[in-house]
């Protein structure tokens, strides 16, 4: 009875410690590591946290910045942006140089989003 008590309660341990290591893994993405090496992060999905420091929107579209203390970073949004200041978890895929089209000439956007590093946002959650 004892020796049953004792792998269960070891099973449980080692599952939450597993666990634990697996969500800081995901949570220890920062704008720096994606900029370091964009060519590892092109095409992949990856969530990074940071807070909103620039956005422009026109049309439920638009493109806003986020800065995690590491870096920024250039997020694509075609469901509107989340306001200056707010604090953002974004998941999306890594693009380079990508071309915004007529938006990016109706709203004035500074020329380096043309050229730079961004994420095309896939799912976002936003906490104040």
């Amino acid at each position: 009875m004892m020796n049953r008590t004792f792998w269960r309660l070891r099973s449980v341990l080692v599952l939450a410690s597993a666990s634990t290591f697996l969500l800081t893994a995901c949570a220890s993405m920062t704008i720096k590591r994606v900029l370091d090496d964009p060519a590892r992060y092109r095409d992949r999905d990856v969530r990074l946290s940071g807070v909103v420091v620039d956005s422009y929107s026109m049309a439920s579209r638009g493109v806003y910045k986020i800065d995690d203390e590491s870096g920024q970073i250039w997020v694509l949004s075609d469901r509107g942006v989340p306001r200056k200041g707010g604090r953002v978890t974004v998941t999306g895929r890594i693009r380079e140089g990508f071309n915004l089209g007529s938006l990016g000439d109706q709203i004035r956007l500074p020329q380096a989003i043309g050229s730079a590093l961004v994420l095309i946002e896939s799912s976002r959650n936003v906490r104040d």
